[in-house]
């Protein structure tokens, strides 16, 4: 039971804090005189990116540095699996033939050379830099 509460708490608190956070970053942009767009894009993705970033600075300074890569790359692939998934639902996406051609390659080359890094189940040194 204690561990219920303690999960709903902890997803209370995520969404509070994020409300509060988009709220501030919003009015502190408008009262700068940024553009409305770049006010939502940013403050999307910092508000997407915070408790990652939250929880792989706590597993950093807690010495799991492979737990705040994996944070990292998990929560990529979740972030872009899901948003595509759902916006493709929603509405079939139209694909800039640049985005066939030279993201797409360069996306998949990155994803097989992190296989390639962890296969010995670890990330050394080297490979991080």
């Amino acid at each position: 039971m204690i561990i219920w509460l303690t999960l709903l708490s902890g997803l209370v608190l995520l969404i509070l804090g994020a409300e509060v956070l988009v709220k501030g970053a919003s009015r502190l942009a408008t009262f700068f005189g940024v553009p409305s767009l770049v006010i939502g894009l940013t403050i999307v993705a910092f508000g997407n990116s915070a408790p990652e970033l939250t929880v792989s600075v706590k597993d950093a300074f807690d010495g799991e540095a492979e737990l705040a890569i994996a944070n990292v790359v998990g929560s990529n692939i979740v972030n872009v699996l899901v948003m595509l998934g759902i916006s493709s639902i929603i509405l079939p996406l139209a694909i800039a033939n640049q985005l066939l051609r030279q993201d797409l390659p360069i996306l998949v080359g990155l994803s097989l050379v992190l296989v390639l890094f962890v296969q010995d189940g670890q990330l050394g040194k080297i490979e991080q830099s």
